[in-house]
């Protein structure tokens, strides 16, 4: 799904999107923002790439990130609920992980972890990526834009 596709079926159904982005340092938002049109329906973003940000902006529980890692779905759903309750939207997306090239606590390049959530809930993903610094950053967008899509139509 692209970002001309997710905002206009955002804009269809009258819902917003905010985002709350660690590996990713604001790509998400950026992407939708090239679309015409997106003011519509993107409320905002929260960019956390420090482990702290993540606590004090986006509402994640320190123990949270201490039990469960930095890069974890807990973490990234939390991310999601932060960014949609901060910035007032009916969608928030999280994402969190390992563009590399070295790996963090134990994962390798290419973890990520995304989450959305909505007024239904919140659905998450682990996956690893193959690809340089660049790749994975990309393909956590459009991996991102696609759980959006999916989720706004469930």
């Amino acid at each position: 799904m692209t970002a001309a596709d997710v905002v206009a079926l955002l804009a269809s159904r009258q819902e917003t999107v905010a985002t709350c982005e660690s590996l990713t340092g604001g790509l998400v938002l950026a992407e939708l923002t090239t679309v015409p049109g997106s003011s519509a329906v993107v409320r905002g973003g929260l960019v956390t790439y420090a482990t702290d940000l993540k606590t004090s902006l986006a509402g994640v529980a320190a123990d949270l990130i201490r039990d469960q890692g930095v890069v974890s779905r807990a973490v990234a759903e939390s991310m999601a609920w932060g960014a949609r309750t901060v910035c007032t939207a009916t969608w928030g997306i999280g994402l969190t992980g390992v563009a590399g090239p070295e790996g963090v606590d134990g994962l390798p390049p290419g973890t990520v972890c995304i989450a959305v959530a909505g007024p239904d809930g919140v659905t998450s993903v682990q996956e690893l990526l193959s690809g340089d610094r660049a790749s994975v950053r990309r393909g956590s967008v459009e991996r991102a834009l696609e759980l959006l899509g999916v989720a706004c139509r469930q």
